[in-house]
């Protein structure tokens, strides 16, 4: 680091560390906004552009108290001040922000996913961008990383930070997942591997990760392991990723619009039909079965989903594990016979998804078989 950085730096800290003192975060938040351009200008010259997009979620939440960590209102501080509370990034990265929509990731849907992907699919077309970060909510990220993993045409690294504790709690995992995710998007190592998520201190791909817990930090895993890790500002890959992604993948955002209607029912001892048929009423073009084991379809449950196919409503097995293969067992000649498709080890909201983008390229059913081994 420059001695202008680190005086830029050390002049940004003091500031911030004034106002944590006299009213916490959030009052850092709002000192951090008079902090000189220049100051950061200076701090950031010659660094790579990364851009980051906020969206809402817990990493933009706010609490009454500091211990409160689990009661707190969501999508309430702007990406813009998230930013200016981590000095630090003036040292890695020339950050940009700019704000796509401010919600829970819990409310997210189809529309907002598509609009922050084509977002995010201008913004890297961009010479001067190395790369972004989307902070966004834990509820529904995996979906959201997910569907950018399969359809944003770049090599340039796409990275999800978020929290599971607000900005005003004590130990707030923010800044820090922020922090990580600017350090990797930067990082010429993190390219071509598709959508990553930075969470406490691991770098994972989109396709693999699953949130475990209700309010654990570790919340975030992979059945398969991190890619690598962030480990006080540097990058540290271990894998790379096996499926196609990104710039590989057959779908590309700047010819989707919306997508057809896929549901998920969850499969569980003494379950019916009535959920199946609703769906089927209500126009779906496939169903998602979250089955037990190994995406198991219930004896009284077969006949139904039959007969639900034959009506042009594809069905797809699942499993309500949470991971693993389905692996080859009887099972898939039956789905043969009835025209049901198998997904490999996809989870049943990430098999929702590829089977809505599946469905915008065909209706063959052979066909849709295939992009569950090839993604």
């Amino acid at each position: 680091m420059s001695m202008v950085q680190h005086d830029a730096l050390a002049r940004i800290r003091a500031d911030l560390a004034t106002c944590v003192a006299v009213g916490g975060m959030l009052a850092a938040f709002a000192c951090a906004h008079p902090v000189q351009a220049g100051d950061v200008a200076a701090a950031a010259s010659n660094k790579p552009t990364v851009v980051v997009i906020g969206t809402g979620g817990t990493i933009a939440g706010a609490g009454k108290s500091s211990t409160d960590t689990s009661t707190y209102a969501t999508a309430t501080v702007g990406v813009d001040k998230i930013v200016q509370a981590v000095p630090e990034l003036a040292a890695v990265a020339n950050v940009r922000s700019e704000q796509v929509f401010q919600v829970g990731s819990k409310s997210i849907n189809d529309d907002l996913i598509i609009k922050l992907a084509k977002r995010v699919n201008e913004v890297l077309k961009r010479d001067d961008v190395a790369g972004v970060v989307v902070t966004h909510g834990t509820d529904t990220l995996e979906e959201t990383a997910y569907f950018l993993n399969l359809t944003v045409k770049t090599t340039k690294p796409i990275v999800f930070a978020a929290s599971m504790r607000p900005s005003t709690a004590l130990s707030a995992d923010g800044p820090l997942n922020l922090f990580d995710a600017v350090v990797t998007a930067s990082s010429a190592e993190a390219a071509g591997k598709g959508v990553l998520i930075t969470m406490n201190d691991e770098i994972h791909t989109a396709r693999d990760i699953v949130k475990t817990n209700t309010f654990k930090t570790d919340t975030f895993r992979s059945p398969y392991g991190p890619l690598g890790y962030v480990v006080e500002g540097k990058v540290l890959f271990y894998r790379n990723t096996a499926r196609r992604h990104t710039r590989d993948s057959e779908f590309d955002i700047e010819t989707i619009d919306r997508l057809p209607r896929v549901d998920i029912a969850y499969s569980y001892s003494s379950s019916d039909a009535a959920a199946y048929n609703a769906f089927a009423a209500a126009g779906t073009k496939a169903i998602v079965n979250a089955g037990t084991g190994n995406g198991n379809v219930s004896d009284s449950l077969v006949e139904p989903l039959v007969a639900i196919r034959s009506r042009g409503v594809f069905v797809v097995r699942a499993s309500r594990t949470g991971s693993g293969t389905l692996y080859r067992g009887p099972s898939f000649k039956d789905d043969d016979k009835r025209g049901w498709i198998a997904v490999d080890d996809q989870t049943a909201p990430k098999a929702r998804l590829l089977m809505a983008l599946g469905l915008t390229k065909t209706q063959d059913v052979d066909a849709l078989r295939a992009l569950f081994t090839r993604y």
